[in-house]
């Protein structure tokens, strides 16, 4: 068994949120899925092309992880977690590249997770600049690796 599978309900908030930002950073869909209830809601900037409330993490994967990299490569370079009252607090940066372009862009994210045992159940994602995010993914349109 890996530690997911063997992950218990006494693991704080913040160490769930962390093992979602690794699994992400390694592109292991399997251990994202792990970190997620099954019926979690994402709700993304509304200017992006997957922009809106997502339910169900096979949604979310689907929706926005696929979405996301089909138009590019994602590099994690920075995670950050805080843990608080009433939540817990993730700032991911790194850099998304054009499959089709090539062009790199900075990203920021920063993301408000409701957890509860030992799973993110809800995620509130916020982007420095959604519209100049949305107008690279228009640049860069869904493709294949050059």
């Amino acid at each position: 068994m890996n530690s997911e599978q063997t992950r218990t309900t006494a693991e704080r908030p913040a160490d769930v949120v962390t093992g979602l930002y690794a699994a992400l950073g390694r592109g292991d869909v399997a251990g994202v899925l792990a970190h997620l209830a099954p019926e979690v809601v994402v709700d993304e900037p509304a200017p992006l092309p997957w922009g809106g409330v997502h339910r169900g993490s096979e949604v979310f994967v689907r929706s926005v992880l696929g979405a996301m990299m089909s138009y590019a490569a994602v590099a994690v370079t920075e995670a950050e977690v805080f843990e608080g009252p009433t939540g817990v607090v993730g700032v991911l940066t790194g850099t998304l590249t054009a499959h089709t372009t090539g062009e790199a862009f900075p990203l920021t994210m920063v993301e408000r997770h409701e957890v509860a045992d030992g799973l993110v159940r809800r995620i509130d994602v916020y982007t420095k600049d959604p519209q100049e995010l949305a107008a690279f993914f228009a640049r860069s349109e869904p493709g294949i690796a050059r």
